[in-house]
């Protein structure tokens, strides 16, 4: 029994289109993926947890350029461990300061809702 999916079942486990499978393996993102006999994708677990770990990254922000060039770097391997941690961690602190930015907004998102909530008809400010 083979326990390998199509692309269609794998573009639905990942949350993303037949197109974007397709597309991460032409640049870089994915290396190639097996074939089945007659040349169709078949994705494994492996291929299936790195294109959700690569959402992810995207979903974050990072920039494709910088996932392919993560993506490239797990490829050779453990020696590439310094390079990936310091790709991630500067990219993590591009997510906090987001978050912090997000943070701030949200605040005075909140504070303008309460200033309505208060306010009545007409009595808030126009801002």
């Amino acid at each position: 029994m083979d326990s390998t999916l199509t692309i269609a079942e794998a573009a639905a486990a990942c949350g993303v289109t037949v197109d974007t499978l397709r597309y991460y393996e032409k640049i870089g993102l994915l290396a190639r993926v097996p074939r089945s006999r007659s040349g169709h994708r078949r994705y494994g677990d492996a291929e299936v947890s790195w294109v959700r770990f690569l959402r992810k990254l995207h979903a974050t922000g990072m920039p494709i350029r910088r996932m392919v060039q993560y993506a490239r770097l797990a490829r050779r391997g453990d020696a590439t461990y310094a390079e990936r941690r310091a790709l991630l961690e500067a990219h993590r602190a591009e997510v906090v300061a987001k978050l912090d930015e997000l943070t701030t907004s949200l605040a005075l998102i909140d504070r303008k809702i309460a200033l309505y909530r208060g306010a009545g008809d007409g009595a808030a400010s126009s801002v």
